[in-house]
Parts: C-alpha cells; structure tokens; sequence
C-alpha cells in the first residue's frame, strides 16, 4: 500500500509530522509533499505556466513552493509519472478546525479534492488549535483510517473525498455533523495607507458559530466529526427556467 501525506502548513508543521507517523504504522511505502511554508486558505488553486521548485528532504520526502494543491499535482506528473500511484492520499493534520466556509477555503481539504481529479481515495484531516497530545493519539488514528481504508467501498467514488475534525482529545467517538456556516475573514484591519493605496491585512480567527448538530458544536462536545464530500455540487435546474433561457 502506497501513502502519499500532504499538507497547507508547511513541510515543517508538527500536524504533518503526526500524519506521517500515522501513516508508518499502515505501511512502509509512505511519501510525503508539504508546501515550503505556510499556505493557509490557499483553497485549491494549482501553479501552471510558471516554474515549480521541489526541495528533497530526506527518502521520500520533498517540499514544494507551489500550493498545497501543487503538491499532489507535482506528486503525480514528476514523482510518479512512471510509477505506482498512490493507493491513499492523506492530507493535514491542519493547525485548526476546517468547518463552514473552509470546506471551499481549505488548502487542507483542496489537498484531498485534488486528489480525487486522479482519482484516488483521500482523507483531510484537521484539529482543534491547541490540543492534548498524548502518545495514544497516533495509534488511535491510524487504527481509525485502518477502519476507513478497509470500508473504501462505502464512502469512496469518483469525484469524492473525506473530512474529518478532531477535537482537542483523543480518543474520540465519531459522529457525522451537519455542515454549518463559520465565515471567516469577516473584517479588514488598515495597516497603512499612502495617497491612492491602501494596505489591509484579514484576520486569522473567528468566533466559531455554532448551531445544534453542525461540526462546531460536536467538535466543541468531544466528538471527530466526518463528512463525505464531493466536488462537483450540481444541483439541477427546474425546466421552467429552461423554458424561460430558451426564448
């Protein structure tokens, strides 16, 4: 079985560190592509048309400057063009919930829609700021995506992908939340203007909304939240307003 690990917060981030860990404990064929430094919010954009730079770091780890979605790109067109696929893409663990809005925002859950374009079952996971780390915690999850790997048949077809939130201690029981709404980047502090310019910077943070049953509040409860995601989102339109296009 071949793992690939991914993330939006740096080939440095402990998160990704924990990931790769958990991968081990699956298989031996484990690679990892992290951006070169943080990519929050980067969402799925991919570098084309310009120069990528890939940094080695070691047997089968490599940095990236491009995006967190470049990474499974680069992955795929240089690492394996001309070798085995991987089975298994994991993606995280983010420094923080990705809930509401993130699911479009993500650089974290972009990783795992990327890799469902080449058609590869992938896990975004992400964590509470500030969590209780304990030993238990790496075996707890690859026990876990253990589970969900041997039920693939259940959740994974084309175009499809999963999300999971974990909550600041481990283990957790898992339960599937309603999708909520969590808008970040909600105000602009001015940091400077001259003349006609003016520099602003969002934010990082928010209130964390929550309503009964959605990701914030489970997550807020001690539970993992999952989400079976997909990309494409179409919903079809009624054939009234068909009618109406056509005249």
């Amino acid at each position: 079985m071949r793992i690939l690990v991914c993330n939006d917060d740096g080939i440095d981030a402990p998160g990704l560190a924990m990931l790769e860990q958990v991968a081990r404990r699956l298989t031996d064929d484990v690679w990892v592509v992290a951006p070169d430094g943080k990519r929050t919010a980067a969402s799925g954009s991919i570098t084309v048309a310009r120069p990528l730079t890939m940094t080695r770091h070691g047997d089968k780890r490599y940095s990236c400057w491009g995006t967190p979605a470049d990474c499974v790109v680069t992955a795929m067109t240089w690492l394996f063009e001309q070798d085995q696929k991987p089975d298994l893409v994991l993606s995280g663990v983010n420094d923080g919930r990705n809930v509401g809005e993130d699911l479009a925002y993500s650089g974290t859950l972009a990783i795992a829609r990327e890799a469902t374009f080449w058609n590869i079952p992938a896990i975004g996971f992400s964590r509470v700021k500030n969590p209780q780390i304990s030993p238990g915690d790496e075996i707890w999850l690859s026990q876990l995506i253990g589970t969900v790997w041997a039920a693939r048949d259940q959740w994974f077809a084309e175009g499809h992908w999963l999300s999971m939130n974990l909550p600041t201690t481990l283990p957790a029981p898992v339960r599937q939340p309603r999708i909520g709404r969590d808008k970040i980047a909600r105000a602009a502090d001015i940091v400077g203007t001259d003349g006609d310019v003016t520099t602003l910077i969002i934010p990082r943070g928010r209130a964390h909304h929550a309503t009964d049953g959605d990701e914030n509040d489970l997550i807020d409860k001690g539970y993992a939240c999952i989400n079976r995601l997909n990309w494409f989102g179409q919903k079809v339109l009624e054939d009234s307003l068909l009618e109406q296009l056509s005249v």
